[in-house]
């Protein structure tokens, strides 16, 4: 088994810092798209949508369960195997029309994804210590941020200058060539290989999700991120069809959400120590109020900078939202930090991409109108769930202040 030389440290470290953005890449590059797509392939707009639904869910569910296999089997043969596959699958839907077999392979490519972004997470833990280790780790979510403001953007001009197959040529070459440095540069890092013990690993599951504070966690931030989703497999449509403007302004159209999302985190981050749960109501009331004014504007036929300028307040508050239920859901468990972890995100996944499939296929999302509706339903499903979790929150301190 090839080991991590201590000399190629530095070199691996930033290959698993390239890495860790891949799974927004494979995620939203294609979005400006979905359009082509749908014509090329002579599917429904629907069946586009998804081949992204398929994939985060693949995506979500797997990342509840390879931490264990990577910590039973070591995680750079396991690696490399899933850089491979995930190569070989974007050539197969190049070449496939067969909009089936794409839902498959894009199934698989969140299995291999969830495997990759997970083992190097891991590296950091692995070969780092102290306050080394605790500063790259914190720059994770930051690194993993820039895909969702980079790869719309370049996925627009792909679009244009080259069309859908474009956009999975270079998730094939980004794979392909990180294939080779990991050959070369990177090696296995796991210290002891822990035994797979299912029974032990489902106890833990049951004590995390029986705490509701942490369980209502997982739905509000599904929901919260559902916002961007649907989003995300709507602006094509509107930006294309309603605007009749070119893929490379909803390239920019996703720019903007991405942007505004990372600063809403950001302000999060500035904002730690405040109540937590004044600042989920303020975020939930913020983004109810600015969708309610998007609803009432939507038959002045405003312009699409405007739309979008509305679009990105409710984005930088569900940013804010995200960033501050993760932190909690991370630091609830501490004794459970990476299961936590992977759950919580995990869980998050499924949730947000079933409820983002649901509604931009419920709703026929190519206007400033039905974008509003569709925000609304998930607000008002968040603002349920905060009701719920005030109501648990209340209880818990009257039964402390008897005991």
């Amino acid at each position: 088994m090839k080991k991590l030389k201590k000399e190629h440290e530095r070199i691996s470290t930033i290959l698993a810092f390239i890495l860790i953005p891949l799974s927004g890449f494979a995620m939203d590059v294609y979005i400006p798209s979905f359009p082509q797509m749908a014509n090329d392939l002579q599917v429904t707009p629907a069946n586009i949508k998804l081949t992204m639904t398929v994939y985060l869910i693949s995506y979500g569910v797997s990342q509840l369960f390879v931490g264990m296999i990577l910590d039973s089997f070591g995680r750079y043969k396991i690696h490399l195997w899933s850089l491979a596959i995930f190569v070989v699958s974007n050539i197969f839907i190049v070449l496939t029309k067969d909009i089936y077999f794409i839902h498959f392979l894009r199934f698989v490519q969140g299995i291999t994804i969830s495997f990759i972004v997970v083992s190097k997470r891991a590296f950091f833990i692995d070969v780092f210590t102290g306050e080394k280790r605790k500063h790259y780790t914190s720059m994770l979510t930051v690194v993993w941020s820039t895909a969702p403001i980079l790869a719309p953007f370049l996925g627009g001009y792909l679009q244009k200058g080259f069309g859908w197959q474009s956009n999975f040529y270079f998730l094939a070459i980004y794979g392909f060539v990180m294939l080779l440095l990991e050959l070369k540069y990177s090696g296995e890092t796991i210290i002891e290989k822990q035994s797979l013990k299912l029974k032990n690993v489902f106890q833990v599951y049951s004590k995390l999700l029986s705490a509701k504070d942490f369980s209502i966690g997982i739905l509000v931030l599904g929901f919260s991120y559902g916002m961007v989703m649907v989003f995300g497999m709507s602006i094509p449509f509107i930006v294309e069809h309603h605007f009749h403007l070119s893929p490379v302004e909803s390239g920019y159209c996703a720019l903007s959400s991405g942007v505004a999302i990372f600063f809403g985190g950001f302000l999060s981050k500035k904002m730690i120590d405040r109540p937590f749960y004044k600042k989920l109501w303020l975020a939930a009331i913020s983004e109810m109020i600015v969708a309610l004014f998007m609803l009432f504007t939507s038959g002045w036929s405003l312009p699409l900078f405007a739309l979008i300028g509305l679009v990105m307040l409710i984005h930088f508050w569900q940013g804010f939202t995200y960033n501050s239920y993760f932190t909690y859901s991370l630091v609830r468990f501490p004794e459970y930090a990476a299961t936590a972890s992977g759950l919580a995100s995990g869980g998050s996944y499924i949730v947000f991409s079933i409820a983002s499939y649901f509604i931009s296929n419920s709703l026929v999302i190519d206007n400033q109108k039905a974008l509003s509706y569709s925000y609304l339903i998930l607000l008002a499903v968040i603002v349920v769930l905060l009701l719920i979790l005030k109501r648990y929150v209340t209880k818990s301190q009257k039964k402390l202040a008897l005991a």
